[in-house]
């Protein structure tokens, strides 16, 4: 690509990312749903280590077709940097077209979305294509048939869930919000892992609370019976009319341990002396 034409490219990214028409805002429902899959999408596929390339509004160029900035597009086998330097996905430049693309729909051109980009995207032979359809809670999926078609197929849903061959993942409505899958497990988003962690550890303070409050308790109810022990003692040696001196007194009740305390009861109630009581 030559410098004239590298700069009337970036002229025509630059007025169409400045297009109020392209770049009208759909709302808070349309930008949560959005972020929220693309959230998600970044999760599992850090965790995989599987190479995807994803964003959020990137505009794309094709040769020869005018710049579209779709909601979020991945590309297989492309790394994803940390701090990705791309303004725009230019496919002369990457030698590479996209391999999903994903819309978000809430109150935006539904023909453009459902009828337009169709055949838009299946003539530059993006592979799938799905729209959420967030007001009406709907999805809808679109696959090339094969490598060189030019028209999609509709993606049958099974069991409410429409399956992606380039993301390796099922798409559902579920909840009321756009979900993923990976086999029968459902992927999570940032905040709901946040949740998921937090329900977690105030689960855990729970516990340990209870603990805690029973621990509390046993220690109670184990003081309670020492007493109990310790002034049956003083009782049995007070019936028998056994001398009991303050600092033999004195040593019962410091006594912390029940089985010594279990010892000199028995023998409180039989011995003739002090002696005997608390004998070794």
């Amino acid at each position: 690509m030559t410098p004239a034409e590298r700069e009337s490219l970036l002229v025509r990214i630059l007025d169409a990312l400045s297009d109020p028409r392209s770049a009208m805002a759909e709302g808070r429902p349309h930008q949560k749903a959005k972020g929220r899959a693309i959230d998600m999408l970044t999760l599992h596929f850090g965790s995989t280590g599987r190479v995807i390339y994803l964003a959020e509004e990137l505009a794309v160029l094709y040769p020869g077709e005018d710049v579209f900035v779709p909601d979020i597009l991945a590309v297989l086998d492309v790394p994803q940097p940390e701090d990705d330097p791309r303004m725009a996905w230019v496919v002369a430049d990457e030698s590479k077209g996209l391999s999903l693309v994903l819309e978000v729909l809430h109150q935006g051109d539904r023909n453009k979305d459902l009828v337009a980009n169709v055949e838009r995207y299946a003539r530059l032979r993006i592979p799938e294509y799905f729209v959420y359809d967030r007001l009406r809670q709907q999805v809808h999926g679109y696959r090339l048939p094969s490598p060189d078609a030019e028209r999609y197929q509709r993606i049958v849903p099974q069991m409410g869930r429409y399956s992606s061959a380039v993301l390796g993942l099922d798409l559902a409505v579920s909840g009321g919000k756009l979900q993923f899958f990976y086999g029968m497990a459902e992927l999570f988003g940032s905040a709901d892992l946040i949740d998921r962690l937090q329900g977690m550890m105030n689960d855990l303070e729970t516990r340990a609370e209870q603990a805690q409050a029973q621990a509390e308790q046993a220690q109670a109810q184990a003081e309670q019976a020492m007493k109990g022990l310790r002034e049956a003692i003083l009782a049995a040696l007070d019936m028998r009319q056994l001398p009991l001196p303050l600092e033999a007194r004195a040593r019962v009740l410091a006594c912390e341990e029940p089985a010594t305390l279990q010892r000199w009861l028995l023998r409180a109630m039989s011995a003739s002396s002090l002696d005997e009581v608390f004998a070794a």
